[in-house]
Formats: structure tokens, sequence, C-alpha cells
């Protein structure tokens, strides 16, 4: 391959506490995928204090190979003492794809370590796909290229970004994205511990103290979501409350809005669903006056079933919906809600 020698998938895997982010085992279970179809190993990287347990689980998740990365220095997330590590580990062992989580952490490791590596990385990708690729400049042909997929122009087109030139080829997934697959206990792998050497320079900032931070709302673990949008805007605080009063109602059920509401300041921020809030991937999802922009349609459009509540037949959303209520909301909402309580 034009790429030699580098050769291989990996993710860095991000835990907290000792427990393994969601999303780091979501971009595994598509790590393993690229992979297979690649032939080629898939490894993942772990980094803090007494984490070595946390290597079985990566295992049974895809992991051919998990580096283990312990030391009292990389039990709290900085960047400089990361970011060493995982360079030195990439240059040592050369992968051609490194994928990490869009997380707080992510965003700011993910550039960070393709700046000091001068690759280039894909942000917020929405799907990794590996295929053919004719390169204009150096007259190369790649069979087989990374080719993540993401948003652009203010989310209104899927841009390809092929990076072949200089490796690894990078790209950082939000949460939600790709399904969280079934483990298998039975997965055989091999756990390499890792001594990371640090600089003088890499551990100039000290952390002093740790408080915990309650986290917003997170939306990717709801069984089902009652979206709001724009269509609320002749009533909102009623609106909401019906929205509330149906998610009630749901199982596992949360209120979600589009990013339309959230910046009218009908909704708060953290409800917000789409490519600029959280991707979500429920049972239900239930959108109500939401005309179905595609940054919207990109957060939800792996939901199983999708009901649209909208006045406007031929609105985007409908084009994603299972079934569509074509009506006012203020008029569907408590219909619907009588309905939920008179069946239980």
């Amino acid at each position: 391959m034009p790429h030699e020698p580098y050769r291989g998938v990996w993710i860095v895997a991000e835990q907290s506490g000792g427990k393994l982010e969601r999303v780091s085992l979501e971009i595994l279970g598509k790590a393993r995928e690229l992979a297979e179809q690649l032939k080629v190993p898939c490894s993942a990287v772990v980094l803090g204090e007494n984490v070595k347990p946390l290597a079985r689980e990566l295992i049974a998740h895809g992991a051919d190979t998990v580096y283990v990365a312990e030391h009292r220095e990389l039990k709290h997330y900085r960047n400089l003492p990361y970011r060493r590590v995982v360079c030195d580990l990439v240059r040592e062992h050369k992968p051609e794809i490194l994928i990490l989580g869009a997380t707080t952490v992510g965003r700011e490791l993910a550039p960070s370590i393709a700046a000091r590596l001068e690759s280039g990385i894909t942000a917020d990708a929405t799907e990794l796909v590996v295929g053919p690729y004719y390169d204009k400049i150096t007259k190369q042909e790649y069979q087989e290229i990374f080719q993540p997929i993401r948003p652009s122009f203010e989310e209104s087109v899927l841009a390809t970004i092929v990076g072949p030139r200089n490796m690894p080829q990078m790209a950082s997934v939000r949460p939600g994205v790709f399904p969280l697959k079934q483990p298998d206990p039975k997965r055989k792998g091999e756990v390499i511990a890792v001594k990371p050497t640090f600089h003088e320079e890499d551990l100039v900032v000290v952390v002093e103290k740790v408080e915990k931070v309650e986290k917003t709302l997170d939306l990717t673990s709801a069984k089902s979501i009652a979206s709001l949008g724009m269509g609320v805007h002749q009533d909102p605080e009623r609106g909401k409350k019906l929205c509330a009063e149906l998610a009630a109602l749901l199982p596992g059920g949360m209120v979600g809005s589009s990013r339309a509401a959230v910046e009218a300041g009908y909704m708060p921020r953290q409800n917000q669903v789409g490519q600029t809030g959280q991707t979500v991937r429920p049972e239900l999802y239930i959108a109500s006056g939401i005309s179905g922009q595609i940054q919207h349609i990109f957060g939800m459009k792996h939901s199983k079933v999708i009901i649209a509540v909208n006045t406007d037949e031929k609105a985007p959303i409908t084009s994603a919906a299972d079934y569509c209520l074509v009506g006012d909301l203020f008029a569907v909402l408590p219909a619907l809600i009588a309905e939920l309580k008179a069946r239980k």
C-alpha cells in the first residue's frame, strides 16, 4: 500500500474515574469494522492510574491489542502528558488510522495530537468509511483509504475529508453516532503495559484540586425522546409543559429540542439534538414542530421509530419519519397524552 509501513486502526479510549466513556466503546466497534475491511489489527490505548482492568472490556468490544499507560501523572487528564504518551506510541507502532471521541477531552486532545504528529484531523465525523481514492497531486491511486464524512458549509452538505499523505489519518466522532455493539466476553486479546516517559515541559500544568461537576442532560441514554422545535413559538411555556408531560409517559423518556428552539430561547442548550447538539438513537423519537433541517436529521436519524408532528406535510422532517401526524402540536400532543394516560 502507498502509506506503508503504517498499519492498523487505533482508538484512544477515554476513561473517567476508572470507567470507560460510552463513546470509546462506540468508536471501538466501528474501528473493529474498519480493521476487518483493511485486514489489519485493531488496537486501543487507555491512559490513567490503575486502569489495567479496563483492558478486558476493550478486548471484549473488539480490540486485538490494548496499550495500557498507567502513571500517577495520568490520574487526571492533562493535555501535555496525554499527548506525549499517545504520540510516542503512534511514532513507535505507526497505526494508519487513529480515532478519538469528540468529548470535552477528545476535542482538546485530538487536534493537539494531530498538530504534534503533523497529520490532519476530521472533527465531529458522522461516518467513517474506507474506499478508493486517486490523489491528483501525487498521481497516486489508493485502493483503501480512510475517508471520514462530516457536515460542512453550515451543515448544509456532507463533506468527505481525505488526507492520505500524512499518517496517521485521524478523526474524532461524537457520542451517539455509532451504536454500542454487544461485547464478546470470550474474545482474546493482548494487553501491553506502557511505561510513559515525560519531559519537564509536559508537566508544567499541575492539578491542585478536582471537583465533581454534575453532568448536563445525557440524551444518548434515553429510550424515548419527545423534541420541540419552532412550532412551539405560539406558546413556548405551554409547549414545554406538554412535551415534558409526554416524555414522562414514555419508557425512559426525555425532552429534546431543535437548535432553532434553543437559539430562540425556548429550550435549554442541554436539550439540543443535532449535529451541534447531541446525537441520539432512541427506540422512539417524537419531533413536534420541527421542520427537520439537515443538522437535526443527522442527530436523530438512527432512532428506531420516528414520529413527526407538523402542520406542514411537506416539511423535511417527514422524509425521515416513519409516521407523520399532520396538525398543530398544541392539538396533537394533548391527544397523544390523553391516549397514553388512558392506556396506562
